[in-house]
Protein backbone atom coordinates (compact mmCIF):
# COMPACT_ATOMS: atom_id res chain seq x y z
CA UNK A 1 0.00 0.00 0.00
CA UNK A 2 1.49 3.38 -1.10
CA UNK A 3 1.33 6.44 1.35
CA UNK A 4 -1.66 8.09 -0.86
CA UNK A 5 -3.49 4.93 -0.32
CA UNK A 6 -2.72 4.64 3.69
CA UNK A 7 -4.13 8.59 3.97
CA UNK A 8 -7.13 8.54 1.77
CA UNK A 9 -9.96 9.44 3.02
CA UNK A 10 -12.45 6.86 3.66
CA UNK A 11 -15.79 8.99 2.99
CA UNK A 12 -17.10 9.53 -0.29
CA UNK A 13 -20.03 12.53 -0.99
CA UNK A 14 -23.02 10.63 -2.15
CA UNK A 15 -25.76 12.69 -4.27
CA UNK A 16 -28.56 10.70 -3.68
CA UNK A 17 -29.06 11.31 0.00
CA UNK A 18 -28.14 15.42 -0.42
CA UNK A 19 -30.73 15.20 -3.25
CA UNK A 20 -33.61 13.29 -1.64
CA UNK A 21 -33.17 15.56 1.66
CA UNK A 22 -32.97 19.10 -0.69
CA UNK A 23 -36.01 17.92 -1.98
CA UNK A 24 -38.13 17.08 1.16
CA UNK A 25 -36.53 20.14 2.60
CA UNK A 26 -38.09 22.49 -0.72
CA UNK A 27 -41.44 20.58 -0.41
CA UNK A 28 -41.53 21.90 3.15
CA UNK A 29 -41.76 25.39 1.84
CA UNK A 30 -45.08 24.90 0.20
CA UNK A 31 -46.52 24.93 3.78
CA UNK A 32 -46.24 28.36 4.26
CA UNK A 33 -48.36 29.21 1.58
CA UNK A 34 -52.20 30.05 2.91
CA UNK A 35 -53.43 27.94 0.25
CA UNK A 36 -51.93 24.59 1.79
CA UNK A 37 -53.15 25.24 4.92
CA UNK A 38 -55.83 23.48 6.63
CA UNK A 39 -56.17 23.22 10.47
CA UNK A 40 -57.15 19.18 9.30
CA UNK A 41 -54.15 19.27 7.31
CA UNK A 42 -52.54 20.33 10.65
CA UNK A 43 -53.93 17.52 12.65
CA UNK A 44 -53.01 15.02 10.19
CA UNK A 45 -49.07 16.43 10.34
CA UNK A 46 -49.35 16.20 14.62
CA UNK A 47 -50.69 13.01 14.37
CA UNK A 48 -48.62 11.47 11.63
CA UNK A 49 -45.48 12.79 13.33
CA UNK A 50 -46.32 11.60 16.58
CA UNK A 51 -47.10 8.40 15.42
CA UNK A 52 -44.30 7.78 12.79
CA UNK A 53 -41.40 10.03 15.08
CA UNK A 54 -42.42 8.07 18.91
CA UNK A 55 -43.79 5.46 17.98
CA UNK A 56 -41.92 3.84 14.92
CA UNK A 57 -38.55 5.21 15.76
CA UNK A 58 -38.06 6.16 19.30
CA UNK A 59 -40.54 3.35 20.45
CA UNK A 60 -39.77 0.86 17.26
CA UNK A 61 -36.32 1.18 15.60
CA UNK A 62 -34.54 2.57 18.83
CA UNK A 63 -35.87 0.90 22.25
CA UNK A 64 -37.02 -2.22 20.70
CA UNK A 65 -35.07 -3.00 17.74
CA UNK A 66 -31.74 -1.61 18.22
CA UNK A 67 -31.64 -2.06 22.47
CA UNK A 68 -34.23 -4.85 23.03
CA UNK A 69 -35.32 -2.80 26.06
CA UNK A 70 -38.39 -4.59 25.96
CA UNK A 71 -40.71 -7.86 24.13
CA UNK A 72 -43.58 -7.22 21.73
CA UNK A 73 -45.66 -9.89 19.84
CA UNK A 74 -44.52 -10.88 16.46
CA UNK A 75 -47.36 -9.01 14.91
CA UNK A 76 -47.35 -5.54 16.89
CA UNK A 77 -43.43 -6.05 16.48
CA UNK A 78 -43.76 -5.68 12.42
CA UNK A 79 -46.30 -3.54 12.47
CA UNK A 80 -44.49 -1.08 14.75
CA UNK A 81 -41.14 -1.38 12.79
CA UNK A 82 -43.58 -0.54 9.42
CA UNK A 83 -44.46 2.72 11.09
CA UNK A 84 -40.99 3.17 11.22
CA UNK A 85 -40.37 2.92 7.50
CA UNK A 86 -42.94 5.84 7.18
CA UNK A 87 -40.82 8.78 8.85
CA UNK A 88 -38.29 7.67 6.31
CA UNK A 89 -34.96 7.38 8.34
CA UNK A 90 -33.26 4.24 6.26
CA UNK A 91 -35.15 0.84 6.48
CA UNK A 92 -34.75 -1.35 10.23
CA UNK A 93 -31.78 -3.24 9.25
CA UNK A 94 -29.20 -0.40 8.52
CA UNK A 95 -30.76 2.32 11.19
CA UNK A 96 -30.17 -0.13 13.26
CA UNK A 97 -26.54 -1.04 12.47
CA UNK A 98 -25.80 2.39 12.39
CA UNK A 99 -27.03 2.87 15.64
CA UNK A 100 -24.67 0.62 17.60
CA UNK A 101 -22.01 1.20 15.48
CA UNK A 102 -22.62 5.07 17.45
CA UNK A 103 -23.03 3.36 20.60
CA UNK A 104 -20.02 1.31 20.06
CA UNK A 105 -18.04 4.37 19.06
CA UNK A 106 -19.30 7.21 20.29
CA UNK A 107 -18.11 10.77 19.67
CA UNK A 108 -14.90 8.85 18.05
CA UNK A 109 -14.04 7.87 14.48
CA UNK A 110 -15.96 4.94 14.88
CA UNK A 111 -18.98 6.86 15.58
CA UNK A 112 -20.81 7.21 12.15
CA UNK A 113 -21.73 10.52 13.27
CA UNK A 114 -19.35 12.05 15.75
CA UNK A 115 -20.02 15.17 17.40
CA UNK A 116 -16.70 15.77 18.18
CA UNK A 117 -16.56 16.66 14.47
CA UNK A 118 -19.01 19.66 15.45
CA UNK A 119 -22.59 20.32 15.40
CA UNK A 120 -23.34 20.08 11.45
CA UNK A 121 -21.46 16.87 11.01
CA UNK A 122 -23.17 14.71 12.85
CA UNK A 123 -26.29 16.82 12.49
CA UNK A 124 -26.52 16.38 8.91
CA UNK A 125 -23.31 16.25 6.99
CA UNK A 126 -22.96 12.99 7.54
CA UNK A 127 -25.67 10.99 6.06
CA UNK A 128 -24.17 12.93 3.00
CA UNK A 129 -21.00 10.89 2.52
CA UNK A 130 -20.62 7.32 2.08
CA UNK A 131 -18.34 5.84 4.86
CA UNK A 132 -16.43 2.64 3.32
CA UNK A 133 -17.21 0.94 6.80
CA UNK A 134 -20.19 2.34 8.08
CA UNK A 135 -21.97 1.95 4.83
CA UNK A 136 -20.98 -2.11 4.11
CA UNK A 137 -23.25 -3.87 3.38
CA UNK A 138 -21.88 -7.03 5.12
CA UNK A 139 -20.80 -5.19 8.32
CA UNK A 140 -23.92 -3.13 8.48
CA UNK A 141 -25.15 -7.13 8.22
CA UNK A 142 -22.85 -7.89 11.55
CA UNK A 143 -24.04 -5.29 13.90
CA UNK A 144 -27.80 -6.49 12.76
CA UNK A 145 -27.48 -9.76 12.62
CA UNK A 146 -30.20 -10.49 14.77
CA UNK A 147 -32.61 -9.39 12.39
CA UNK A 148 -30.51 -9.26 9.20
CA UNK A 149 -32.81 -12.38 7.85
CA UNK A 150 -35.76 -12.06 8.50
CA UNK A 151 -37.46 -11.42 4.94
CA UNK A 152 -40.14 -8.97 6.42
CA UNK A 153 -37.51 -6.49 7.69
CA UNK A 154 -35.85 -7.07 4.68
CA UNK A 155 -38.66 -6.39 2.48
CA UNK A 156 -38.80 -2.79 4.17
CA UNK A 157 -35.14 -2.23 3.94
CA UNK A 158 -35.56 -2.84 0.31
CA UNK A 159 -38.63 -0.52 -0.36
CA UNK A 160 -38.93 2.54 2.70
CA UNK A 161 -38.28 4.67 0.05
CA UNK A 162 -41.40 3.34 -2.40
CA UNK A 163 -43.55 2.92 0.78
CA UNK A 164 -42.97 6.99 1.11
CA UNK A 165 -44.62 7.28 -2.14
CA UNK A 166 -46.99 5.03 -1.60
CA UNK A 167 -48.00 7.05 1.36
CA UNK A 168 -48.18 9.90 -0.13
CA UNK A 169 -50.81 8.60 -3.19
CA UNK A 170 -52.84 7.66 -0.94
CA UNK A 171 -52.90 11.46 1.02
CA UNK A 172 -52.82 13.28 -2.21
CA UNK A 173 -56.00 11.27 -2.85
CA UNK A 174 -57.82 11.42 0.30
CA UNK A 175 -57.34 15.57 1.56
CA UNK A 176 -55.53 16.48 -2.17
CA UNK A 177 -51.78 18.35 -2.05
CA UNK A 178 -52.36 19.79 1.40
CA UNK A 179 -52.65 16.50 3.09
CA UNK A 180 -49.28 15.86 1.08
CA UNK A 181 -47.18 19.14 2.07
CA UNK A 182 -47.87 18.75 5.79
CA UNK A 183 -48.07 14.84 5.93
CA UNK A 184 -45.09 13.97 3.93
CA UNK A 185 -43.24 16.89 3.52
CA UNK A 186 -43.34 19.22 7.03
CA UNK A 187 -43.87 16.30 8.57
CA UNK A 188 -40.51 14.77 7.62
CA UNK A 189 -38.71 17.57 8.07
CA UNK A 190 -39.73 18.32 11.23
CA UNK A 191 -39.04 14.41 12.20
CA UNK A 192 -35.78 15.19 10.51
CA UNK A 193 -34.35 17.14 12.35
CA UNK A 194 -36.18 15.90 15.72
CA UNK A 195 -33.67 12.62 15.25
CA UNK A 196 -30.77 14.73 14.07
CA UNK A 197 -31.21 17.02 17.53
CA UNK A 198 -30.53 14.07 19.46
CA UNK A 199 -27.02 13.42 17.04
CA UNK A 200 -25.97 17.02 17.93
CA UNK A 201 -27.53 19.15 20.45
CA UNK A 202 -27.72 16.00 22.64
CA UNK A 203 -24.01 15.53 22.47
CA UNK A 204 -23.34 19.62 23.35
CA UNK A 205 -26.02 21.20 25.16
CA UNK A 206 -27.24 20.11 28.36
CA UNK A 207 -26.40 18.74 31.48
CA UNK A 208 -25.13 14.93 32.35
CA UNK A 209 -26.65 12.56 34.95
CA UNK A 210 -23.79 10.16 34.42
CA UNK A 211 -20.15 10.45 34.25
CA UNK A 212 -19.12 8.44 30.99
CA UNK A 213 -15.62 8.23 29.97
CA UNK A 214 -14.67 9.84 26.53
CA UNK A 215 -18.66 10.39 25.91
CA UNK A 216 -20.32 13.50 25.19
CA UNK A 217 -24.18 12.64 25.59
CA UNK A 218 -26.06 15.22 27.31
CA UNK A 219 -29.58 15.72 28.97
CA UNK A 220 -31.37 18.29 26.40
CA UNK A 221 -34.73 19.57 27.85
CA UNK A 222 -35.91 20.83 24.49
CA UNK A 223 -34.49 17.75 22.31
CA UNK A 224 -36.37 15.60 25.09
CA UNK A 225 -39.46 17.25 23.93
CA UNK A 226 -39.15 17.92 20.38
CA UNK A 227 -37.82 13.55 19.76
CA UNK A 228 -40.04 12.38 22.39
CA UNK A 229 -38.12 11.42 25.31
CA UNK A 230 -35.13 10.97 23.07
CA UNK A 231 -33.17 13.68 24.05
CA UNK A 232 -32.21 12.57 27.86
CA UNK A 233 -29.69 11.25 25.78
CA UNK A 234 -26.81 11.40 28.76
CA UNK A 235 -29.34 8.79 30.22
CA UNK A 236 -29.45 6.33 27.22
CA UNK A 237 -25.79 6.08 26.72
CA UNK A 238 -25.69 5.34 30.27
CA UNK A 239 -28.65 2.64 30.33
CA UNK A 240 -28.64 1.48 26.53
CA UNK A 241 -31.30 -0.74 27.12
CA UNK A 242 -33.47 0.87 29.43
CA UNK A 243 -36.83 1.55 27.71
CA UNK A 244 -37.00 4.60 29.96
CA UNK A 245 -35.07 7.45 29.28
CA UNK A 246 -36.25 10.12 31.50
CA UNK A 247 -35.36 8.90 34.91
CA UNK A 248 -36.02 12.17 36.79
CA UNK A 249 -39.86 13.32 37.25
CA UNK A 250 -38.97 16.36 34.98
CA UNK A 251 -37.31 14.54 32.05
CA UNK A 252 -40.54 13.93 30.08
CA UNK A 253 -40.69 10.75 27.67
CA UNK A 254 -43.66 10.62 25.91
CA UNK A 255 -42.05 7.12 24.51
CA UNK A 256 -42.09 5.48 27.44
CA UNK A 257 -45.45 6.48 28.03
CA UNK A 258 -46.49 4.25 24.97
CA UNK A 259 -44.34 1.42 26.22
CA UNK A 260 -46.06 1.72 29.57
CA UNK A 261 -49.47 1.83 27.94
CA UNK A 262 -48.33 -1.27 25.89
CA UNK A 263 -47.26 -2.94 29.48
CA UNK A 264 -51.08 -2.07 30.47
CA UNK A 265 -52.31 -4.00 27.97
CA UNK A 266 -50.16 -7.03 28.61
CA UNK A 267 -48.52 -6.29 25.23
CA UNK A 268 -44.78 -4.93 26.48
CA UNK A 269 -43.05 -7.93 28.62
CA UNK A 270 -40.23 -8.16 29.83
CA UNK A 271 -39.14 -4.52 30.33
CA UNK A 272 -35.97 -3.41 31.18
CA UNK A 273 -35.86 0.24 33.10
CA UNK A 274 -32.96 2.29 34.68
CA UNK A 275 -33.85 2.97 38.23
CA UNK A 276 -31.86 5.78 39.94
CA UNK A 277 -29.86 4.41 43.05
CA UNK A 278 -30.47 6.68 46.22
CA UNK A 279 -27.84 9.49 46.29
CA UNK A 280 -25.46 10.09 48.67
CA UNK A 281 -23.38 13.24 48.96
CA UNK A 282 -19.89 12.58 49.71
CA UNK A 283 -18.16 15.00 52.04
CA UNK A 284 -16.48 17.58 50.46
CA UNK A 285 -12.74 17.99 50.60
CA UNK A 286 -9.98 20.29 49.51
CA UNK A 287 -8.35 17.55 47.37
CA UNK A 288 -11.27 16.28 45.68
CA UNK A 289 -13.88 17.92 43.47
CA UNK A 290 -16.99 16.73 43.97
CA UNK A 291 -19.23 16.01 41.02
CA UNK A 292 -23.19 15.61 40.85
CA UNK A 293 -23.48 12.47 38.95
CA UNK A 294 -25.84 9.47 39.86
CA UNK A 295 -25.67 6.21 39.63
CA UNK A 296 -28.23 3.44 38.82
CA UNK A 297 -29.27 0.21 38.42
CA UNK A 298 -31.38 -2.12 35.88
CA UNK A 299 -34.34 -3.64 36.76
CA UNK A 300 -36.70 -5.92 35.02
CA UNK A 301 -40.87 -5.28 34.97
CA UNK A 302 -43.01 -7.96 34.37
CA UNK A 303 -45.98 -7.27 32.33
Amino acid sequence: MNQSESTASPYNFNTGPFLFLTFVHIGALFAFMPSMFSWTAFALFIFLHWLTCSIGICLAYHRFLTHRGFDLPKWLAYTVVFIGTLACQNGPIKWVAQHRMHHAGSDTDDDPHNAAKGFWWSHFKWMCYEHKTFDDPEIIKQYAKDIADDPFYNFLEKYYIQIQFALGFILLAIGGWSFVVWGIFARLVLAYHGTWFVNSAAHMFGYKNFKLDKDLSTNCWWVGLLAYGEGWHNNHHAFPKSARHGLLPWEIDMTWMAIAFLKMLGLAKNIKVAQLDPKTEPEPSDEVEVEPFFTATMVRQAA
